[in-house]
């Protein structure tokens, strides 16, 4: 295979999932995917649940599982099991850490332009409500890790910043961070610092403990093939007496973590499926998946970037070889606020029966692809010859 060539498929990684056939599905990265397994693992926990709904939530079985369950995440993630909570996403866990921090007047929360759009919603609410203020610290697309790194150093503010948020894979954008170092520049002013993983858990290698931030959380229903509504929310030892759950339970007196976890009818049936999809994970080869993703996703920026004109030197690197998301600038003046991205979106999902994601950032549009074992090289293909029309058309 020659550095241009699409990899291999896995053989049989395509039958797993129940997507549409007639849509080519390039964004994995936004809402996952779940294999038929995992989706029927769910299915026979929800037949549970209804054959005796007394019995699965008051059972003292449920708080074992859901212990058993966070254990084998964390493990999976290199977590402490002890110093991490199950949640439903990265958005309610970046909400339960910035109602448990407790700013004050005059506190900031520093973020960087390549954040997660919903996250700057939550801490302007808490900031609000704090009458604390949020700032943030501007990273070139380009930047090497030791401008990354120089940057945020230089926009801390001792005594004053009271939290920093940054994307270990950034959203929009899909750049890598050096968060291990970052963590470390903001440990030197002992400012804590809340990892956004949200695309890491079966997407890149990862140690969370090594990281050593103060919150980490990531998604495991995105790149992990866990049921939606799974994530797992890791606590260093300082601050664990301190978290507050976002609803007060039955279980408020066990304190972090259970006391997070439990939420009385909520459906759990997500959380003790996961580990269904590790295992599906790791039957295909953990290590292969990764290699594959990472390939296909590199060979969709090529060719859709040379159907749009673009150079080599136009595509940017995620920084990480195991990056299963690229992205590409489309032309100048095209999509360059979110409504327009979003619209944009649609026209390519309904026109070209293709999902991507399309996202504004830095005054232009992005065009974002995602690669997953159920995608083939010809999707991208078809993507890079029937786009250029389309943005055509639409300009």
């Amino acid at each position: 295979m020659s550095a241009g060539d699409p990899p291999p498929p896995i053989p049989g990684a395509r039958l797993l999932f129940s997507l549409d056939a007639a849509t080519a599905y390039l964004n994995h990265g936004s809402f996952g995917a779940v294999p038929i397994g995992v989706q029927r693992a769910q299915q026979r926990l929800r037949d549970e649940v209804d054959r005796n709904p007394m019995s699965f939530f008051v059972h003292p079985g449920l708080t074992d599982r859901i212990v058993h369950t966070r254990r084998h995440l964390a493990a999976f993630l290199g977590a402490d099991p002890d110093g991490s909570a199950l949640m439903p996403n990265t958005t309610a866990a970046v909400s339960l850490v910035l109602q448990s921090v407790r700013l004050t007047s005059g506190d900031e929360v520093l973020l960087t332009d390549h954040g997660y759009g919903s996250n700057a919603f939550a801490v302007r609410r808490q900031c609000r409500r704090d009458g604390a203020s949020a700032r943030t610290v501007a990273l070139a697309l380009d930047a090497a890790d030791a401008e990354v790194v120089a940057r945020i150093r230089g926009a801390l503010r001792p005594g004053k910043t009271k939290l920093l948020i940054v994307d270990q894979i950034t959203s929009p954008t899909a750049k890598v961070l050096p968060v291990r170092e970052i963590v470390a520049a903001a440990r030197e002013h002992e400012i804590p610092v809340l990892v956004d993983a949200a695309h890491v858990p079966g997407m890149l290698p990862v140690d969370v403990d090594r990281i050593g931030a103060d919150f980490w959380v990531g998604n495991l229903h995105k790149w992990a093939y866990a049921p939606r509504g799974t994530a797992l929310l890791a606590v260093a030892p300082a601050w664990r007496r301190r978290i507050e759950p976002l609803v007060v339970s039955w279980e408020q007196d066990s304190g972090f973590p259970l006391a997070v976890e439990f939420q009385g009818t909520v459906d759990y049936t997500p959380w003790l499926a996961a580990p269904a999809g590790l295992f599906t994970l790791r039957t295909l080869g953990l290590d292969a998946v990764r290699a594959h993703n990472a390939a296909l996703a590199a060979y969709g920026q090529r060719v859709v970037g040379a159907g749009l004109g673009l150079a080599p030197a136009d595509l940017p690197d995620p920084g990480a070889a195991e990056a299963a998301m690229r992205i590409l600038p489309l032309p100048t003046g095209m999509a360059t606020t979110q409504p327009e991205a979003t619209a944009l979106r649609q026209q390519i999902a309904d026109k070209l029966a293709t999902e991507v994601a399309i996202n504004a950032w830095g005054g232009r549009g992005w065009l974002r692809l995602s690669a997953q074992v159920y995608n083939r090289a010809d999707e991208f293909d078809r993507l890079a010859e029937r786009l250029p029309p389309l943005l055509a058309a639409l300009r």
